[in-house]
């Protein structure tokens, strides 16, 4: 069933937080910005964070891993451009550490009805808690997807598993499927499979509105979705649960995006 984003009413932590490459295919050789977007309707600004915020920001090849977070926080200015030297699919993971936020509890119920965490709805209710303020503690976990050079894609680095407390894992790799293909894609928490939570899949076209398909994963933690036309997709979800220090704050959410483009046709 297909399902349109309100353009309001996001509470300021509750955006979505992606990678967008400049280009999705790319040449052996290319060096390109990764950029950092938040924001709703998959149609963010660019994030302002610090480099402090960095926690990880890994690059994965078929022949080699290079790990960047040193080299793109050496100082104030958040560093995201990536070689891609060699053919084949490249993933990159990035993630940030906690930030705090504190809302109103009409605003925090609201937040946890439009994002599926029903779990965490219940247990305010128990506790007594749905009409009082909530203190939340969130960090950000991203992934992208590019496809260098125009050969079919043959290796396995998409389904890499990066080791993010929240994690989006696909299990074909988009560049080499068809139009009308089916895309299953794990959702894993710790390395271990997330059932019943709420997974959103954004398509963007040029000229076209945002669609936002809403799934939920399966016992083994897996969503299963068609691409059916070209563009930029994005899957995300939320995991959020008690905070281990209620001194600090109420909750701990996980945010996670997975960012690839599908141009229509296997292999570009």
């Amino acid at each position: 069933m297909l399902f349109l984003l309100p353009l309001l009413g996001f509470p300021a932590g509750a955006h979505e937080f992606w990678l967008l490459p400049t280009r999705f295919y790319l040449t052996p050789g290319d060096k390109i910005n990764l950029r950092v977007f938040v924001g709703e309707n998959f149609m963010g600004e660019r994030w302002t964070g610090k480099s402090s915020r960095l926690t990880r920001f890994v690059h994965y090849a078929a022949t080699d891993t290079v790990d960047m977070t040193t080299a793109a926080t050496r100082d104030d200015t958040l560093r995201t451009d990536v070689e891609f030297r060699e053919a084949g699919t490249h993933l990159v993971s990035f993630a940030t550490n906690n930030s705090f936020i504190e809302l109103d509890g009409a605003k925090f119920t609201a937040y946890l009805r439009e994002e599926g965490l029903d779990q965490v709805l219940a247990q305010r209710q128990q506790r007594g808690e749905a009409d009082k303020p909530a203190r939340e503690l969130y960090r950000r976990c991203a992934k992208t997807l590019v496809q260098v050079g125009r050969s079919q894609p043959s290796d396995q680095v998409f389904a890499c598993v990066a080791g993010l407390p929240l994690e989006l894992v696909p299990e074909q790799n988009p560049y080499a499927l068809k139009p009308g293909s089916a895309l299953t894609v794990r959702l894993l928490t710790d390395g271990q499979p997330l059932a019943g939570a709420l997974v959103q899949v954004w398509q963007r076209s040029p000229g076209k509105k945002t669609k936002i398909f809403k799934l939920h994963t399966n016992q083994n933690g897996r969503v299963l979705f068609r691409l059916s036309q070209p563009g930029t997709y994005m899957v995300s979800s939320v995991r959020m649960s008690p905070a281990s220090d209620r001194q600090q704050a109420d909750w701990q959410s996980t945010w996670s995006t997975f960012t690839f483009a599908f141009a229509g046709t296997a292999g570009h």
